[in-house]
């Protein structure tokens, strides 16, 4: 199975929205932490189930929260470039590209 790897500000990124999940409802962080890594799990068999995000990169939905995992398919990972709420700020993990 394709390892995952997260760009280290998308790994930030993750526990952050994860504490401030937990700090809203006991519980609720750790239901995002398992959403994510169920939504990563799915992408390391199915590399192509998210939609064309530019280049060659792909973005998939988390269900239930408003987030989304920017990926690249590489032949021996699958590279998390961005842990990214839906609705701010678009565009701005670009620079983590170069």
């Amino acid at each position: 199975m394709t390892r995952v790897e997260f760009h280290e500000e998308a790994r930030a990124e993750f526990l952050a929205a994860a504490l401030y999940y937990e700090g809203q409802a006991p519980g609720l962080g750790h239901d995002f932490i398992t959403l994510v890594e169920h939504t990563y799990t799915r992408l390391q068999e199915f590399p192509e189930i998210g939609r064309p995000f530019g280049g060659r990169l792909r973005r998939i939905i988390v269900p239930r929260f408003p987030y989304g995992l920017v990926y690249r398919a590489e032949a021996e990972r699958m590279f998390i470039v961005a842990v990214m709420h839906l609705h701010r700020r678009p565009g701005y993990w670009r620079s983590r590209l170069r």
